[in-house]
């Protein structure tokens, strides 16, 4: 049975929404995954980690959840990018979408529960089609067939625009793109008839061609989670055209809402720009996790609110680095302290454990959440370090690390250096009888041993030398 209610920003109402499953305890949700033209970026990585984590969180709140994420292996960029290289452009599409699973295993959040490929969805995209014409809200001109964007009465409210402001390139077309074949410059295509520079098509009723961009994932996320599933998510960047013209779509053609909720994500950003492909500016997830390893970079994406642009450098990257030490560092504390950290929560613990969350709850806020995480280690390191009993705080340390994907740094404590944790309370020891000198030479040993003492408002921690 799942646990207290839950509030999610939805961008369609414009305010929390309280999470309310179809099926009692059970939440679907879709999130826009990767075109596969190039190897995925840190910012294609955001959404992958935080529906991830958020699906943790919700199956510890006591939901079963199902989380899909698409890969769209059909698309404009992908024939470009295959012609600049020269190969196929379902070779190209196979293999960046190889490397996009091998890249997102690093990750080490699990899989989605389901992958679908554009190119495994024909059959349900064209049946989407027909319906559409069927119902008067689409038309075939050309060996193209278009969305007649005016024939649905809601269309611009997930993100409140007007008929009258858009333009054809907003459609993310270009100005000439179809125009003679469109009745309304504002029209999209659904399907695309076969061009000589493409080296695939696919039959359907109105010729050889492909699918529009986004009849694929209405039609995906359709197939595996039915209509009026629970949550639809991706980029911020998304939300126009994309998810605009997705609501478009299934509800003309079905009568019924796609999703109940849009949650959408904050855009990375490399310097000023939003990071992207297109603009060349980005940091490969390869080189990203080479760099910093995977749990510098979960923490960096819990440390800014899902919904907020996130800065990524080396500076915001050494500061998840330096928050992971005093997790580790904490840890290590809970194995020495031994039963003085173990048993059933106490008031204290249990109080930490329900900010931490409820602050989940409320939006998903990690920034808050990591905050009742490192009140909960600060009170540790108070009351352990002078050997004074907290109970439950081994339990509940090691249940919201997990809930937040941080669950390896628990096998750092196998890394111990004993002797260096024997020095380290040497030093407090000298330190409380204000035998500075004695402290000092404690640390210079440490260096020695490869350690060095960081001293911190929650106690001191052992960082590794340079």
């Amino acid at each position: 049975m799942a646990g207290p209610p839950i509030r999610i920003q939805d961008t369609l109402t414009g305010g929390l929404r309280e999470l309310e499953p179809r099926r009692e305890g059970r939440v679907g949700i879709y999130v826009c995954g990767p075109t596969v033209y190039g190897r995925i970026h840190v910012g294609n990585a955001r959404p992958y980690v935080m529906f991830a984590l958020f699906k943790r969180f919700l199956e510890h709140e006591g939901y079963d959840v199902t989380l899909v994420e698409n890969v769209t292996d059909i698309n404009d960029k992908i024939y470009a990018a295959a012609r600049e290289r020269g190969v196929a452009s379902g070779v190209l599409a196979q293999e960046m979408a190889a490397l996009y699973r091998a890249d997102t295993d690093r990750l080490g959040l699990e899989r989605p529960d389901s992958e679908p490929l554009a190119s495994e969805t024909l059959a349900e995209i064209v049946a989407l089609i027909e319906a559409l014409i069927d119902s008067g809200h689409a038309y075939e001109s050309g060996g193209d067939v278009y969305f007649s964007v005016r024939s649905f009465a809601g269309y611009g409210k997930l993100s409140n625009r007007r008929l009258e402001d858009l333009a054809p390139q907003d459609q993310g077309e270009e100005p000439d793109e179809g125009k003679a074949r469109k009745r309304d410059p504002l029209d999209f295509a659904l399907w695309k008839a076969h061009k000589p520079d493409e080296d695939t098509s696919w039959e359907s009723p109105w010729g050889p061609g492909r699918p529009g961009w986004h009849i694929e994932c209405s039609a995906m996320s359709e197939k595996v989670l039915g209509l009026d599933f629970e949550i639809h998510g991706g980029g911020s960047d998304l939300v126009f055209p994309h998810h605009e013209n997705e609501i478009a779509q299934t509800e003309a053609a079905r009568g019924l809402p796609l999703a109940r909720i849009w949650m959408h994500n904050g855009m990375i950003r490399f310097g000023e720009e939003k990071m992207a492909k297109s603009v060349g500016n980005v940091a490969t997830l390869a080189d990203a996790l080479d760099r910093h390893g995977r749990d510098a970079l979960v923490a960096f994406f819990l440390g800014g609110h899902y919904r907020q642009p996130l800065a990524y450098s080396e500076e915001r990257m050494e500061e998840a680095a330096q928050a992971l030490r005093r997790l580790t560092e904490f840890d290590r504390l809970l194995a020495r302290a031994g039963d003085l950290a173990a048993g059933d929560s106490g008031p204290g613990t249990e109080a930490l454990r329900e900010e931490f969350l409820a602050a989940l709850r409320d939006d998903f806020n990690t920034p808050k959440a990591l905050a009742a995480l490192f009140k909960l280690v600060a009170e540790g390191n108070r009351r352990l370090g002078a050997g004074e009993p907290l109970p439950g705080a081994a339990a509940v340390f090691a249940e919201l690390l997990q809930v937040l994907g941080l669950e390896t740094l628990r096998d750092r404590v196998e890394e111990i250096d004993e002797e260096a944790l024997r020095l380290l309370g040497e030093r407090e020891d000298a330190r409380r009888s204000r035998d500075f000198d004695r402290a000092d030479a404690v640390r210079a040993e440490l260096l020695s041993r490869g350690w060095v003492v960081r001293d911190t408002p929650e106690g001191p921690v052992l960082v590794p030398a340079e």
